[in-house]
């Protein structure tokens, strides 16, 4: 893989580990700016929505940005944001620096997402992207837990800091590892705006976009409320809530290498067998939450099958639209932060109900039984028309 597509993962690090901190900051978050634990989860949410709204939006207005200055924008904006959240007494401000955040990461990840898979042949889009996201798997290997012990000791304002400082390497990995093309000479030899939008309309292209979103809102609605599992169902202390972080992470980084390698030729197989364990691994884990071993067990097995899963889905993305040159990464990014939008909102109605704090992983099952019954009832009407079009044409 070209060397420049792992300085974007650097940059994508950075911001995975502040999309997916909250997991492990929510009840100090909580209790400093006196809100509810739920009220906290809406930063995960107004998150996602500023990446689903930017991330379209951003990617139009940034087709005829120079790709470099672009991109380093997004990463400086990023830091900014970080830095006055890191500031504030105000549970409001705070919501909004996380839409400003979102709206800079979904620039930057839209960008990024054309970029990588223009550096390398059409057939290993797959590949491309594993090498992207595995920044953010990193992410919740190092990061996220590093942030969580971080915010353990110092408050939840240092892990902030942490991650706008975090962005300076990244900036300087852009600016060293992209060239100054101008995205204007991609966008005036592909095809226009319109053109590229009207790619949404295809059948396909949405599916694969909704069966991303759905396994991602799974993934999210559990891994944003896994602190009180671990400190409350299990009865372990604050500590242990960055092991498991780990173990999530480490579990996401082989689901992502796997699906980055499987998912240009055989992404059939991964969602054949991948979906189906997915989908019980979420309600095991559920009745086994009280028990640590096996809590970690699972809990790895679930990160390695929801990244696996989502990375192939989205990697679908990018080749269905491959009508839209320019725009195929938002709708990707779209795709992700849809789900990461609603998994954590779906989530908190289920913790003031009976399930209590594993609510949010009989969601995430949920969720994940009706990614796969669409997917099914998708297949199961594409055989019979494709087998009419077949017999069709040998008439």
């Amino acid at each position: 893989m070209p060397f420049p597509l792992y300085l974007l993962a650097v940059a994508v690090f950075a911001m995975g580990t502040s999309e997916f901190m909250l997991a492990g900051l929510l009840p100090d978050i909580a209790s400093d700016l006196d809100v509810t634990v739920g009220t906290s989860a809406t930063l995960t949410s107004a998150f996602a929505v500023g990446m689903i709204v930017g991330a379209p939006l951003v990617a139009a207005l940034a087709r005829t940005w120079p790709r470099r200055s672009g991109l380093l924008g997004f990463v400086l904006a990023f830091a900014a944001a970080h830095a006055v959240g890191a500031t504030t007494e105000s549970f409001p401000v705070l919501v909004t620096t996380r839409v400003v955040a979102a709206l800079a990461n979904a620039g930057f990840l839209a960008v990024a997402l054309t970029a990588a898979t223009a550096l390398v042949p059409p057939d290993k889009k797959g590949r491309a992207l594993g090498v992207l996201l595995s920044g953010t798997t990193v992410a919740t290997v190092a990061g996220v837990p590093g942030g969580s012990v971080l915010g353990a000791l110092l408050g939840w304002r240092a892990t902030f800091w942490a991650v706008a400082a975090a962005c300076l390497p990244a900036a300087i990995g852009v600016l060293a590892g992209l060239p100054a093309r101008r995205a204007r000479d991609d966008a005036h030899d592909g095809p226009a705006l319109r053109t590229e939008l009207a790619q949404l309309t295809r059948v396909r292209l949405v599916l694969v976009m909704l069966l991303g979103a759905l396994v991602n809102a799974a993934t999210f609605a559990s891994f944003t409320f896994l602190a009180p599992v671990v400190t409350g169902t299990a009865g372990l202390g604050e500590l242990w809530i960055s092991v498991v972080l780990v173990l999530f992470g480490a579990g996401s980084f082989v689901g992502v290498t796997v699906a980055g390698r499987l998912s240009d030729r055989r992404p059939g197989l991964v969602v054949a067998v991948g979906g189906p364990l997915l989908l019980l691994g979420w309600p095991a884990l559920a009745l086994l939450a009280h028990e640590p071993v096996a809590l970690f067990a699972l809990v790895f097995a679930q990160g390695a099958l929801s990244f696996a899963l989502g990375g192939t889905l989205i990697t679908r993305v990018l080749y269905e639209a491959g009508g839209a040159p320019t725009m195929a990464g938002s709708y990707a990014t779209a795709a992700l932060n849809a789900g990461a939008a609603v998994g954590p909102l779906v989530a908190a109605t289920t913790l003031g109900t009976a399930a209590g704090d594993v609510g949010p992983l009989w969601a995430s099952g949920l969720m994940v039984a009706l990614a796969l019954l669409i997917a099914f009832l998708a297949h199961a009407w594409a055989r019979p028309a494709a087998l009419l079009a077949c017999q069709e044409s040998q008439r």
